[in-house]
């Protein structure tokens, strides 16, 4: 017997010890079981979260049942908010594009700067060939409000990023200016204001809910006289003091039909973005035009340059320098001679410096003529090509045709509400 001894106690490995433990180490598992199904009554695999597959099939199911035994209450209510969520849905969309035309304005806000930092700032060297580029951008002026103050609360209210659509307006043009206002608001644009020259026009548009403005009797007094070309000069004179204000404006005759929001078109990279009175890229946008002169022999051909007109009734102008300059030169000369504004305009924004005369510094762009259209191309063209059927202008000018109000309304038929021969009874041209 000379081997450990294995009495009850220790025989098995202790099995007493280890019985012991397993009875222990059971209790403290039905323990933290009960403390663990207190804490989580719902599974510990379950997610904190709603569970969204059951709750998905619940909504179905109910959805099932209810379809059955639907009221006109309940549909009636489903579609009200159906309406609900598809006007929230515009408007988020409203926005988005807001953001976008903010953001695209501050990019070409920074690539401006740059531009002016190098040309402005201390001399540079060029750099390669294809690489660069001048200053088209002047900067703006600083608003100046005491130019105005009455004017200056009014755009505050009235003004989007700083830009507005400006039209002047007297009781003669009152049932042309509610197609134009009318359009506007149809297109979603709340910045415009109108520029009212008399009592009445006031009364109807704000009896319309129309922004207004009501200039002093200065401008209805020359109307009475029938001075135009210094009623003219002093539009071009008002003009001024919006952009002394700080404002960028959208110029605008009443004579035009909106059809969507211009100022989502806009480039705003010139002093002046104009429409144009061309009907063709070579007429709007410029063209090599060969003169034959048979009596110089070898040289009886010479090279001009030739582009039409801006149109002086419906351009963008930002608030500098150049532009204010611009707007000086025309009022100046309207005010002294017997000229057309637009004659005067085009003039002042086009001619080179020359012996006795200094040239303006503007820079200028022409406007897409598809998108801004002027009534030469819609009714020569446009209403006879069925592949600008479907297209839709940002805007119609009715500039090239006596009767515009009918016009304007036929465009409004054809464009908004769909009725493709409205254009048809009118002629290309006009009879008188």
């Amino acid at each position: 017997m000379s081997g450990r001894r294995e009495g009850p106690l220790f025989r098995g490995g202790g099995s007493i010890f280890r019985g012991s433990r397993l009875g222990a180490a059971v209790g403290a598992g039905i323990l933290l079981g009960l403390i663990w199904a207190y804490l989580y009554p719902h599974g510990f695999l379950r997610s904190s979260g709603p569970n969204y597959v059951s709750e998905a099939f619940s909504h179905v199911s109910q959805q099932v049942h209810l379809s059955s035994c639907e009221s006109p209450e309940r549909v009636k209510l489903l579609k009200s908010q159906l309406h609900s969520l598809n006007e929230i849905n515009a408007k988020l969309k409203n926005q988005v594009r807001e953001l976008n035309l903010k953001l695209q304005q501050a990019e070409q806000t920074k690539d401006n700067a740059q531009k002016q930092f190098l040309t402005l700032g201390s001399q540079v060297k060029a750099g390669p060939m294809g690489t660069v580029k001048s200053l088209r951008t002047n900067p703006t002026v600083v608003p100046d409000e005491s130019v105005n103050p009455k004017l200056a609360k009014l755009l505050e209210k009235v003004a989007k990023n700083q830009e507005i659509i400006v039209a002047l307006a007297n009781s003669n043009v009152k049932e042309m200016i509610e197609v134009w206002f009318e359009s506007i608001k149809r297109a979603g644009i709340t910045n415009y204001l109108v520029v009212a020259l008399d009592d009445p026009i006031v009364d109807f548009l704000q009896s319309k809910n129309v922004p207004v403005y009501r200039r002093d009797s200065t401008l209805t007094n020359l109307q009475k006289k029938g001075n135009n070309h210094a009623v003219s000069a002093l539009k071009f004179g008002l003009l001024r003091e919006f952009l002394q204000l700080g404002y960028s404006v959208l110029l605008s005759d009443v004579d035009i039909v909106y059809l969507q929001n211009p100022f989502d078109f806009l480039y705003r990279d010139c002093d002046v973005e104009s429409m144009t009175d061309g009907h063709t890229n070579m007429t709007a946008y410029g063209y090599n035009d060969v003169s034959d002169d048979p009596k110089m022999g070898w040289a009886r051909y010479a090279h001009t340059m030739r582009i039409w007109v801006y149109n002086s009734g419906f351009f963008y102008i930002r608030p500098t320098i150049p532009s204010i300059e611009l707007l000086d030169r025309v009022a100046d000369r309207l005010s002294k001679e017997d000229a057309w504004d637009q004659a005067v305009f085009n003039e002042e924004l086009f001619y080179p410096s020359h012996p006795g005369y200094e040239g303006l510094h503007a820079s200028r762009r022409t406007m897409d003529y598809y998108q801004f259209l002027n009534s030469k191309v819609l009714f020569t063209r446009f209403r006879k090509d069925s592949d600008m059927a479907s297209f839709k202008p940002v805007v119609v000018h009715i500039n090239y045709h006596p009767d515009k109000l009918p016009r304007m309304k036929a465009v409004v038929e054809y464009y908004v509400h769909g009725k493709k021969d409205a254009l048809d009874p009118f002629p290309d041209g006009s009879s008188w």
